[in-house]
């Protein structure tokens, strides 16, 4: 590739000898400019790999230039130099299109990482890719909801602003999260997925920023957090309401500041990691209920992707049960692939999954289990007969069933559903079905649930 060129755009001379020195020390061309006029000027007569802005500018601001550049130039990647702690500026930025910001001081290291990441949206671009797969994990779906899914997963590649994945419980969102990380020039760094909900209150911190030993009971030595394990990546955290409120301010700061701080450590330590969260629940719902911060929540949420429901995109339906059924034969070797009758896709296409794609493999698995022969038919499917919770009808008693028993199935359901979303996680089943752990455990005891 061609030397790489920046644009650098500030109206104070000394940040601009700075940022021309490092970025040549980099190896990089930087031209300058000082107003918005003199830096669309510059766009017009040359060609840039980057563009850094100052926020406030003599004819304009720098979120001006930003749009007009996400305009006339969408590939050019820009950075927005922000005051320090003004992180209403920051978050507007990458709201008008920017890739990421650096606040003032300028720190130097910071600024070569992103000046790093910025670049290899080139190598990016250069090799191609698909936002259908990365890392072996596909989104199928030639549907509108997913071309749409697709088109918005590659822009939000292109930056390194915070994401909010919402939608339903199965609807993909890690995958969502993974392939906007594989498609980005964080491919290559690593992709730290965590279940918030599944970690225990009292460990969130430790987890989450890392622990000096001796800080608590049981730190027998020193140990880096998920932050720290992402650096250079993409960190995913999954179901970010169930994170209590005194790591939410935590988190807050690390976004903000970039830095965390370990449990029991006196300095902070600066953090390079991509912020991607998601949650099955409503969030404003939960900032109204004083649930989850509505500073946390305006942070994380600079773009927001919905992952639609199953039930929206009916059509997707054939492709991705012949998919899991291929891969359901690749685990049983040397079984052929099983295929549906028409009658049965007929009926899948019919039915409402409430538990979405997760749930439309968890009926495939099944009816490859009991299924005799090599079609499978409706009756192996065995789907509920109607849609929705299982009480939203008037329950109907037969009087040769104890109450007690009846109850007792109700609540072997209620257990069976959470356990199955929350993918076993006992910890996190508790939590969503309102009970503790050891309430939990006692039951499944008592159901004879294993």
């Amino acid at each position: 590739m061609t030397k790489a060129q920046a644009l650098v755009v500030d109206d104070e001379s000394d940040i601009l000898d700075l940022l021309k020195i490092t970025l040549g020390r980099m190896d990089i061309r930087a031209l300058t400019a000082m107003t918005v006029i003199d830096a669309k000027h510059q766009l017009e007569r040359n060609h840039f790999d980057l563009c850094l802005t100052d926020m406030s500018l003599p004819d304009g601001n720098g979120i001006d230039l930003i749009r007009h550049i996400s305009e006339h130039y969408p590939d050019l990647p820009v950075a927005m130099i922000t005051a320090h702690g003004n992180m209403e500026s920051a978050v507007a930025a990458m709201k008008a299109g920017a890739f990421d910001f650096v606040p003032k001081p300028v720190d130097l290291q910071l600024l070569r990482r992103l000046v790093g990441s910025a670049l290899r949206l080139r190598e990016t671009a250069a090799a191609g890719g698909d936002a259908r797969s990365a890392g072996g994990a596909n989104l199928i779906g030639d549907s509108r909801a997913m071309e749409q899914i697709r088109q918005m997963i590659a822009k939000l590649a292109r930056n390194q602003a915070p994401v909010f994945i919402t939608g339903e419980s199965g609807t993909g969102k890690e995958l969502a999260a993974r392939l906007i990380h594989g498609q980005g020039p964080r491919a290559a760094g690593p992709f730290v997925a965590v279940n918030c909900g599944a970690i225990p209150q009292d460990l969130v911190e430790s987890e989450l920023f890392g622990h000096k030993k001796g800080s608590f009971t049981g730190a027998v030595s020193d140990k880096e957090g998920l932050f720290q394990a992402a650096s250079g990546g993409t960190l995913f955290l999954d179901e970010v309401a169930d994170l209590p409120l005194p790591a939410q301010v935590k988190l807050l700061r690390a976004v903000q500041e970039k830095s965390v701080r370990p449990v029991g450590a006196q300095q902070e330590v600066a953090v390079d990691a991509r912020i991607i969260s998601a949650s099955h629940r409503d969030l404003n719902l939960e900032v109204d209920k004083g649930h989850f911060r509505q500073d946390l929540f305006y942070r994380i949420n600079v773009i927001e992707l919905r992952m639609p429901a199953l039930r929206e995109r009916p059509r997707d339906i054939p492709a991705l049960a012949e998919r899991m059924l291929l891969r359901i034969a690749r685990h049983h070797k040397g079984q052929p692939a099983m295929t549906l009758s028409p009658d049965a896709l007929s009926a899948l296409m019919d039915y409402g999954f409430p538990g979405n794609v997760r749930e439309l493999e968890n009926i495939l698995e099944r009816a490859t289990a009991l299924c005799e022969g090599s079609v499978i038919a409706v009756g192996d499917l065995y789907l509920p007969q109607a849609d929705g919770p299982a009480l939203a009808a008037p329950v109907q008693l037969d009087e040769s069933v104890p109450l007690e028993d009846y109850l007792g199935e109700i609540e072997k359901k209620a257990i069976l559903d959470a356990l199955d979303e929350t993918r076993w996680n006992r910890t996190a089943a508790a939590k969503k079905l309102g009970m503790t752990l050891r309430s939990l455990r006692y039951r499944l005891a008592k159901l004879g649930i294993e």
